[in-house]
């Protein structure tokens, strides 16, 4: 506290935990815990695309920007100025300044990260409870684990936000919304690991690159709770799930569904196996990570 992000050892702490250490704890566990079939599993989440239908993709591509643009449009027509976005016209003018920003974005937080919350925890969670409970928990470890960049020098979270700001409380709110959306997308393209990568990236990218105004990032925060309990209501808390797949589905797709949940326990360690089982149905921009100023010039 009260060195600048730029000192060193704080962004190399940075690095390695607030960014790296989702990543590399649970590869650890998993090698160390896992048989061959559970390490492959996880691993082949992260790369498997044909996990994600192309409906899924749509969402994943889409949901996020279309929220913020909902955001500033809201924003708009309650009397605030229309962003400039400045910031995307800069990126857009230069090509090679939009694919450093993109590689930045993705393996700064996206990857890193979502090996260990969405791609380790988040299954654990599930196997003894509701996709809701399990949300919920993840979205506040997930906060807490970005909670001291509020009080380092330097950082977007520290400068821009400030802690205990009303910009803190409904970026915190938003970040515990967003991971019930990520859930439902997960529990959607049969566990992908890569779907959250590419949800985590929509958001940290979209975030910087529209570059809200602060009126619009509320109304943001607003539109992402609004979208998470709608997706409660309609898919339902417990696996966030089509309800009505149990009632219609083929004894094929029954006999895909017994055994996919026999696959998820299996990569599980034997504790976490419930008479419950795992609920699965397989079938912006709150710059979580820290903002990437050099990239933008």
């Amino acid at each position: 506290m009260g060195q600048a992000y730029s000192e060193f050892p704080v962004w190399l702490l940075h690095a390695l935990g607030v960014v790296f250490g989702p990543m590399l704890i649970p590869i650890v566990l998993t090698r160390l815990l896992q048989d061959s079939e559970g390490r492959r599993d996880y691993f082949r989440r992260l790369t498997d695309f044909r996990r994600i239908g192309a409906g899924w993709y749509g969402v994943v591509l889409l949901v996020f920007p279309l929220l913020s643009g909902l955001a500033a449009l809201t924003d708009t027509l309650g009397g605030g100025a229309w962003p400039s976005f400045e910031t995307a016209a800069g990126l857009l003018a230069s090509p090679s300044r939009l694919l450093s920003f993109a590689v930045f974005t993705l393996f700064f937080g996206p990857i890193p990260e979502e090996l260990g919350w969405r791609g380790y925890a988040l299954d654990r969670l599930q196997a003894k409870r509701s996709a809701l409970s399990a949300s919920l928990i993840l979205g506040v470890l997930w906060w807490l684990w970005h909670l001291p960049l509020y009080f380092i020098a330097g950082t977007y979270q520290h400068s821009e936000v400030g802690f205990g700001t009303l910009r803190f409380w409904l970026g915190s709110l938003s970040v515990v919304a967003l991971s019930i959306l990520m859930t439902w997308i997960y529990n959607n393209t049969d566990r992908s690991t890569l779907s959250a990568v590419l949800v985590h990236f929509i958001v940290n990218f979209t975030g910087e690159f529209l570059n809200l105004l602060d009126r619009a990032e509320y109304y943001a925060a607003m539109w992402t709770v609004i979208a998470a309990m709608v997706v409660t209501a309609i898919w339902g808390p417990a696996s966030l799930a089509p309800r009505w797949q149990g009632a219609h589905q083929s004894d094929n797709e029954s006999s895909r569904r017994v055994n996919h949940k026999a696959s998820v326990l299996h990569c599980l360690p034997s504790d976490l196996h419930s008479t419950q089982g795992v609920r699965y149905r397989a079938p912006f921009f709150y710059h979580l990570d820290e903002s990437v100023d050099v990239l933008r010039r």
